[in-house]
């Protein structure tokens, strides 16, 4: 009878401990204030397109703004660590507009790799900046695994010292992202996949 009773005891305090990892290693789910929220709220969000979801560690997932402006406080050093670290020249009378990859994830490696679909796409993408803006754009990476696709078409330049990542794409947002920066410093950053003339379109608001 005693054997009996411990081995329910025991079998108890397995299920117990069984229960407790899994509630532990339960995914999270979170908006974008940072509030913990159930998975079917969280899917009900995503599923507006306003906002994006990313990966906060292995486990959780979280919800962020699509776009997000604000203003650098010292643009005359934005300017010169950029031009340093890309060793190229800026014009700091005209908006600064950068396609940021972040490395290969399933949105960016799916879909078309043709690359004439490439080439046609961002030729449409600088054209338009240049009518509204009078700029080309910077291609700056993250992790340049993936973009073989991109040989020959874009002059791509390893982000120097993690410099524009820790500014404004601190995540890895999916596909790529932009940031379009003014002569004064303001900016309009949008994250992970993007249509050209959401390009256009700040660079015409910030020119």
């Amino acid at each position: 009878m005693k054997s009996l009773l411990k081995i329910i005891i025991l079998n108890l305090l397995l299920c117990a401990c069984s229960s407790s990892k899994v509630n532990k290693n339960a995914t999270k789910y979170f908006d974008e204030n940072n509030i913990e929220i159930s998975k079917k709220d969280f899917n009900k969000k995503k599923k507006t397109g306003k906002l994006l979801e990313i990966t906060i560690d292995s486990i959780n997932r979280k919800l962020t703004t699509r776009e997000r402006r604000g203003t650098l406080n010292n643009m005359p050093k934005f300017i010169e660590t950029l031009e340093t670290g890309l060793n190229t020249v800026l014009e700091s009378n005209k908006p600064i507009a950068i396609i940021f990859y972040p490395g290969k994830d399933p949105c960016n490696s799916g879909g078309t790799g043709k690359k004439e679909w490439i080439k046609n796409w961002y030729k449409q993408l600088e054209d338009g900046l240049q009518q509204v803006a009078q700029i080309k754009p910077l291609y700056i990476y993250k992790d340049s695994k993936g973009l073989e696709n991109y040989d020959g078409l874009l002059d791509w330049k390893q982000d120097p010292n993690q410099f524009i990542e820790h500014l404004f794409f601190k995540h890895h947002y999916p596909c790529s992202s932009f940031v379009v920066i003014s002569s004064k410093g303001d900016y309009i950053s949008y994250f992970g996949e993007f249509p050209k003339e959401f390009v256009w379109e700040a660079a015409q608001v910030l020119k």
